[in-house]
């Protein structure tokens, strides 16, 4: 009995299984294609970036110390005025040094009349030659204390050690100062240097002379030119980096010390590129590729990228000019996909990757 409805069973079963496989293949037909948008490929120039962010500084800045002791009397100078070098930025009471310097003036006169009625006594020998000599070392020695009374007067005028801008002013008028008390802080804007401390792996890379962009975030991002002016000849051994001092052009004067600042640094550059949009790439932890749609599908591929600037990378294997890559929509497809472009006018690899911001420089 058993036996006899057994093949029947057989029979049933093998026809739901067949009904199953049919439902999930027409399931992909129903699947409705996604939404994505696309770029086409294009050649171009793509330039080879090393980014960092540092801060900008002063090639050259001064603390302007009093030499002498004294009351302030006169201010000539304010913060943010520029001042050339030697000139007076302050002016000390200088009656005690004046008198000083008078009093030595008048010892110093007598001693050289003295010394010219001896002149003629040490020759008739009237006088002994060691009772000479020891005039004329006084005599020295006089000229030599009116000296530094004239020097201590004119240090009464402080003056700027080197041109800049004053950046800060530490005294008033009616203030006494002492000796080697700090008076004003002079800053030379012209050049500002940006520091980076860039990773050895990059030594053979960078060189100086090549160009360099600083954009600073205070200023709404605008890009000031700049170029590689010198590089450490040594690796720091406790960073595994070297410093590389990067000359930013600002004849406007726009840019201060102490600004946050971007800097890219282009060492190479490739002409006739094949180009995408970085944020075409679908990376995973063996290869990066792309979804290249063909005919309403899209097609996982595999790419080798080469140069990265920016919002563009180069692709030097796996792509050929016109083909159309997803940009928009990628990480929710799966090789064979049906797909369908929203973006009616497509754009190209140029265009897209403007919507992208950033650079990392790498290769």
């Amino acid at each position: 009995m058993r036996s006899r409805y057994l093949p029947v069973l057989l029979s049933a079963l093998a026809a739901a299984a067949c009904g199953v496989g049919d439902k999930d293949a027409d399931g992909d037909a129903d699947t409705p294609p996604v939404p994505v948008e696309i770029a086409t490929t294009e050649r171009g120039v793509i330039a080879a970036v090393y980014s960092g962010t540092t801060v900008l500084e002063a090639d050259e800045e001064a603390a302007v110390l009093a030499k002498v002791s004294g009351e302030v009397i006169e201010l000539r100078v304010e913060e943010g005025d520029r001042v050339q070098p030697g000139q007076v930025l302050a002016v000390l009471d200088g009656d005690r040094l004046r008198l000083e310097m008078q009093r030595s003036l008048a010892d110093l006169r007598r001693l050289e009349q003295d010394y010219k009625r001896n002149i003629e006594l040490h020759e008739k020998g009237l006088v002994s030659a060691g009772a000479f000599e020891n005039l004329k070392y006084e005599l020295e020695a006089l000229e030599a204390a009116h000296e530094l009374a004239t020097l201590e007067l004119g240090y009464t005028q402080i003056r700027a050690p080197i041109g800049g801008v004053i950046s800060q002013r530490f005294i008033k008028v009616g203030n006494t100062l002492s000796v080697n008390q700090q008076t004003f802080h002079l800053t030379d804007l012209d050049p500002l240097l940006a520091h980076l401390h860039v990773p050895e792996r990059e030594y053979r890379q960078l060189e100086p002379g090549q160009k360099a962009v600083v954009e600073v975030d205070a200023l709404a991002g605008r890009r000031f030119p700049a170029r590689v002016e010198r590089i450490s000849p040594t690796v720091d051994p406790a960073t595994g980096t070297f410093k590389v001092t990067i000359e930013v052009d600002d004849p406007d004067e726009q840019l201060k010390p102490g600004m946050f600042s971007r800097v890219s640094v282009v060492y190479d550059t490739h002409g006739d590129a094949l180009l995408i949009p970085r944020v075409a790439l679908v990376d995973d932890d063996s290869s990066a590729a792309v979804f290249v749609v063909e005919d309403g599908v899209a097609r996982r591929t595999e790419v080798r990228t080469g140069f990265v600037d920016g919002g563009r990378v180069e692709v030097v294997e796996g792509l050929d000019s016109g083909d159309q890559v997803v940009i928009i929509g990628q990480n929710g497809l799966r090789d064979g996909a049906r797909v369908d472009v929203v973006n009616a006018e497509q754009p190209s690899a140029m265009r897209a990757s403007s919507t992208t911001t950033g650079s990392d420089g790498v290769r």
